[in-house]
């Protein structure tokens, strides 16, 4: 898969993977071998941005 762009499936499943703190070997090494870390990134800072707002909500629904 050298040189391959990755989907957003991929980019995802590694991303959640990286949430998650679980992620096997070959998959590793198949997100190191991309062109680019930046879908990576937007990925991550998207979720992140998700995980967070959904917090909020969460935290303001339990004390509403």
């Amino acid at each position: 898969m050298t040189g391959q762009k990755p989907g957003l499936r991929q980019i995802l499943i590694a991303v959640f993977g990286a949430f998650v703190g679980v992620q096997s070997e070959q998959q590793r090494q198949q997100d190191f071998q991309a062109q680019s870390p930046l879908p990576y990134i937007i990925a991550g800072v998207v979720m992140t941005f998700v995980f967070v707002l959904t917090l909020v909500l969460i935290v303001r629904v339990v004390l509403a």
